[in-house]
């Protein structure tokens, strides 16, 4: 190698090393996007990445609850907004959920590999196919979900912290037991995200270090405080959420001590935390999906839906007037 061409390569590194500490947020404030939970609807958060990507707006830092986790945990990871739209494209949605054998789906009921299946349905047997322990009751187990997000997620098993992710994240899910949000920051990947989306009664909880834990959603399902804490300066929120809820200050857990789901159902201590949270995203983008269910997992449902959140990242951004988008 020639001293010329030594000293090219050096000045070369030197003003990629210079790129990156800029792009580090040193000299500007950080980004933090925040993904909300509900299900089917996130394909209308694809559809905000996708803008996020064209104006090049590279988050710094990720928070998400439920689907909200897993679009942003893949996100994180690495993952393209035209990666996650095809797999939202793609996937057959209720089947992996329900953990359905297509191949068994014109059988009443039929054992196959120690499992009971009715019409292609796990009702009873199997062994453990992943390192998510489920506990507790409930209709789903989520285990195909969970293979699926291992497949998409192995390359960053065994890191210490999510902050070792290409981009920071973070995600939420709740003792149910206790009844407090836990933020989760380091385990592997798939247990947090399908933790975060554990629906009571519809999936199983998932236990992870002595608790059990269902759905973010149940006290955080915009975590934008969360992103506060990482030490975002701006933050994107999308929130998927299509109504505006009255605050509820009575308790049956402080009235008569049941505590737990019915006291949730009564008391809605995620509604005031949702308010504080909209109120303090610097963007706010909640599309227009009102028609839309948690299941609406159809092919048409999703174009529509990634179309609207494309819009309402549209409109959001074009009022925001921001030089870092310059």
């Amino acid at each position: 190698m020639t001293k010329n061409l030594r000293v090219l390569i050096s000045i070369a590194l030197l003003i990629v090393s210079t790129m990156l500490q800029a792009s580090d947020g040193i000299d500007r404030p950080r980004i933090g996007l925040v993904l909300g939970g509900g299900g089917a609807r996130g394909a209308a958060e694809v559809g905000v990445l996708k803008v996020l990507e064209e104006k090049g707006i590279r988050p710094d830092l990720i928070t998400g609850t439920s689907i909200g986790a897993i679009v942003g945990g893949l996100y994180a990871c690495g993952y393209t907004a035209a990666q996650l739209e095809e797999m939202f494209r793609t996937q057959e949605w209720l089947s992996l959920i329900g953990d359905r054998n297509k191949d068994l789906a014109r059988s009443i009921i039929e054992e196959k590999d120690g499992v009971t299946y009715i019409f292609g349905f796990p009702v009873s047997g199997g062994q453990k196919r992943t390192d998510v322990e489920e506990t507790g009751i409930g209709a789903l187990s989520g285990r195909s979900i969970t293979i699926l997000l291992d497949s998409l997620t192995r390359a960053y098993d065994g890191i210490e912290s999510f902050d070792q992710l290409p981009i920071p994240f973070r995600c939420v899910a709740v003792d149910i037991k206790k009844q407090e949000e836990v933020v989760m920051d380091s385990c592997e990947l798939e247990l947090a995200m399908r933790a975060s989306m554990s629906i009571p009664g519809a999936f199983r909880p998932v236990r992870w270090k002595g608790r059990t834990l269902v759905d973010g959603g149940m006290l955080n399902n915009l975590p934008v405080d969360v992103a506060r804490a990482m030490g975002a300066d701006i933050i994107i929120a999308v929130d998927l959420d299509q109504a505006d809820h009255e605050e509820r200050d009575f308790s049956l857990k402080e009235t008569f001590g049941i505590g737990g789901i019915l006291d949730w159902l009564v008391s809605r201590p995620d509604w005031k935390k949702n308010k504080a949270n909209r109120e303090d995203a610097d963007i706010y983008i909640n599309p227009e999906i009102g028609e839309y269910g948690v299941s609406s997992f159809g092919a048409g449902s999703i174009d529509t839906m990634i179309s609207r959140g494309e819009k309402a990242a549209r409109k959001a951004l074009d009022k925001y007037d921001h030089p870092q988008w310059k």
